[in-house]
């Protein structure tokens, strides 16, 4: 092959228009905007399955906005030191007393004294 020739100049044509059909096809397979020979491109219209999709999927998304933001206030409220006190509270309630108390008698009518 002679690479000064014509032959050279039209295969290197020839590559890039293969090329640019390859990527357009490429493109048009995927949903992707479809490139015109000046550089511009050109968008398929939506259909009415395409829009009713984006709008489904909006709403979807808005939704589990909306479960996050009620999944944060649920942990904020678990995680909180008063509800976890409460719930202290409550487990000695249910903890049965010792018949025998160990503990030291507050003598709450007694003043203690100050030395």
């Amino acid at each position: 092959m002679d690479w000064g020739g014509p032959q050279f100049i039209i295969a290197i044509i020839a590559v890039s228009y293969g090329a640019w059909i390859l990527n357009n096809w490429i493109r048009a397979k995927h949903g992707y905007a479809l490139e015109d020979e000046f550089g511009g491109f050109t968008e398929k219209p939506d259909t009415a399955e395409a829009q009713r999709l984006k709008a489904e999927n909006r709403e979807l998304h808005d939704k589990i906005d909306a479960m996050q933001d009620r999944m944060i206030v649920l942990e904020k409220i678990v995680t909180d030191r008063g509800y976890s006190l409460a719930e202290e509270i409550e487990s000695l309630r249910d903890t049965p007393t010792r018949s025998a108390d160990t503990g030291v008698p507050l003598n709450l009518g007694k003043k203690e004294n100050q030395s």
